[in-house]
C-alpha cells in the first residue's frame, strides 16, 4: 500500500511532464486522421496541454521522485513555467495554417520542450543523458523542416556537433558513474570526494561539454549562428531559447557535485562566452546571425549565476534571468518572423513609419537584451551581478559590465535603420506580430514584478 501511494505521489509531481508527453502522443495520432490541410486542432490541443501543465505546476507539490533521480523543486517549476510559456508564444508566432506537416512541427516542438524540462529536473546522470537526447533530436528535425538547401546544411552542422558532444557526454556519464559507484547526485555527493580526482575531472568536464552544447556556450557554440541563419526564423527562435532554459539549470545542478573547483571553470567559460558573442555580433549585417551571437552572449551572463552558486541570491537570480531572457529573445525573433523578407539591418528601414507598434516592440526587446530598465533582463543582470560579486568574483562582474556596455553598439545598429523613412515596406505577418505585441510588454512586466518573482524563488536559494 505504501509503495502504491509513493508511486501515485511521484506521478502526481510529474504530471506536467506527463501531460506534455501525452499531448505529443495524442496529437500525433489525432493529426494522422485529420485532412493534411486542416490540422489546426493539433495546435489547439498543444496549447491546451501547455495550459494544463502550467496550472498543475502552480498547484502541484515538490520533492524528489523515483529514487531521487528527478527533482521537482523551485528551479524545475520555474523552468516548467518558462518553457511552457515559450511554447505557447511560439504557437502564436508560427502560423502554419494549411501546411501539410503542421502536426509534425507541433509534436516536435512539444518533445523538445519536454526534453528541456527534463534537463532542468534531472538529478541523475543517466536521466540527464536521456534528457539531452530528447532535447536534441526533435530540434534536428525542426531545423531542416523546410527541406531547403540552407536548412539541410544547418541540420547537418547541428547534428554532427550534437553527436560529437553527445557522445563525449555519454563517456563522461560512464566515467563519473563508474568512479562514483552510482549515477544519482545524492550518491555522487558522498562518493566522489573519495574517488580519483583525475577521473572525476575528465568525466565531469565531458558531461559539461554536452550541456555547454545545449546552452550554446563556448566552446560548444559553433552551431548557433549557422543554424539560426539557415533555418526558418521561428525555428531559430526555438533553438536559441527553449533548450537553453533547461541546459543552464542542468549545469547549475552539475556544478554542485564535489570535489572540483567549479566556480573558476564556469567563470572562465562565462567570460569567454559573453565576450565572443558580443565581439562576433559587432560585424553582423544579417539580423538572424546578429540575434544568434546575441543569444551566445546572454548565456555568458547566465553562467555567472552558476559560477556564483554558493551565494544565496544565485539561483533566484538565474531563474529570473532565464524567464526574462526567454520572453525577450522570443519577442525579438517574433519581429523577425513578422518580416521574413527583411534579412539585413538595412531592410528594416521604414519600420517606424509604416509599422510603429512593431518598431516599439523591436526597440523594447533589443534594449531589453542590453539590460535597460525596467525590463526583466535588467533585473536579472542586476541580481546576477550582485550574486557574482558576493561570491568573490568581482573580476567577472567587471568583464560582464564592459560586455554589457559594448553590446549597446550592435543593438543600436539595428534600431537606427528602423527609425529611417522609406517609401515602401513589406506587410508583416499578423500572427508573428501578435506574438511580438505579447512578448514586449511581458518583458517589461517581468522587470516590474522582479521583487515578487525573486521572493517566490527565494526558498530554492
Amino acid at each position: 500500500m505504501n509503495s502504491e501511494m509513493s508511486m501515485a505521489a511521484d506521478l502526481g509531481r510529474l504530471l506536467p511532464e506527463i501531460i506534455l508527453a501525452c499531448t505529443a502522443v495524442v496529437g500525433l495520432l489525432f493529426g494522422s486522421f485529420l485532412p493534411r490541410r486542416t490540422q489546426w486542432p493539433v495546435r489547439v490541443l498543444a496549447a491546451a496541454g501547455c495550459v494544463a501543465g502550467l496550472v498543475w505546476t502552480v498547484v502541484g507539490g515538490t520533492g524528489t521522485v523515483f529514487a531521487q533521480t528527478y527533482t521537482v523543486d523551485t528551479a524545475t517549476n520555474a523552468i516548467r513555467v518558462a518553457v511552457l510559456g515559450s511554447v505557447l508564444l511560439v504557437l502564436v508566432m508560427t502560423r502554419l495554417g494549411g501546411h501539410a506537416r503542421e502536426t509534425e512541427f507541433v509534436i516536435l516542438l512539444l518533445l523538445a520542450a519536454l526534453g528541456a524540462i527534463l534537463l532542468a529536473g534531472a538529478n541523475d546522470l543517466v536521466l540527464l543523458a536521456a534528457a539531452y537526447l530528447l532535447a536534441s533530436v526533435p530540434l534536428y528535425a525542426l531545423t531542416g523542416f523546410a527541406k531547403d538547401g540552407p536548412g539541410t546544411e544547418a541540420t547537418l552542422k547541428f547534428y554532427l556537433l550534437g553527436a560529437l558532444l553527445g557522445t563525449t557526454m555519454l563517456f563522461g556519464v560512464m566515467l563519473v558513474s563508474g568512479v562514483g559507484r552510482g549515477s544519482d547526485y545524492p550518491t555522487l555527493h558522498h562518493t566522489l570526494p573519495g574517488a580519483p580526482l583525475a577521473a572525476v575531472a575528465v568525466g565531469a568536464v565531458a558531461v559539461l561539454a554536452g550541456l555547454v552544447f545545449k546552452a550554446g556556450a563556448v566552446p560548444g557554440h559553433f552551431w548557433v549562428p549557422d543554424v539560426t541563419e539557415g533555418t526558418q526564423p521561428a525555428v531559430g527562435a526555438i533553438v536559441t531559447t527553449i533548450p537553453k532554459l533547461g541546459a543552464v539549470v542542468a549545469v547549475y545542478r552539475l556544478a554542485t557535485l564535489p570535489p572540483l573547483n567549479w566556480p573558476l571553470l564556469i567563470a572562465v567559460l562565462a567570460a569567454a562566452t559573453m565576450t565572443l558573442g558580443n565581439l562576433a555580433a559587432f560585424f553582423q549585417r544579417d539580423v538572424r546571425r546578429l540575434l544568434a551571437y546575441s543569444t551566445i552572449s546572454q548565456v555568458g551572463y547566465l553562467l555567472m549565476a552558476v559560477a556564483a552558486a554558493g551565494a544565496s541570491l544565485a539561483l533566484p537570480s538565474l531563474l529570473l534571468y532565464l524567464a526574462a531572457y526567454a520572453v525577450t529573445n522570443l519577442g525579438a525573433f517574433a519581429v523577425v518572423c513578422a518580416l521574413p523578407r527583411a534579412r539585413t539591418l538595412d531592410d528594416y528601414a521604414g519600420l517606424r513609419a509604416h509599422r510603429p507598434w512593431l518598431a516599439v516592440c523591436l526597440a523594447v526587446c533589443l534594449l531589453g537584451l542590453v539590460g535597460t530598465p525596467p525590463t526583466g533582463v535588467f533585473a536579472g543582470k542586476l541580481t546576477i551581478f550582485t550574486a557574482t560579486f558576493d561570491a568573490g568574483l568581482g573580476w567577472l562582474v567587471v568583464v560582464a559590465a564592459v560586455n554589457t556596455v559594448a553590446s549597446v553598439f550592435y543593438y543600436l545598429r539595428w534600431l537606427v535603420p528602423a527609425l529611417r523613412t522609406s517609401d515602401e515596406f513589406p506587410r508583416p505577418d499578423r500572427a508573428a506580430s501578435v506574438a511580438a505585441y505579447l512578448a514586449a510588454p511581458a518583458s517589461v512586466a517581468v522587470g516590474v514584478l522582479a521583487g515578487p518573482i525573486l521572493a517566490l524563488m527565494a526558498p530554492a536559494g
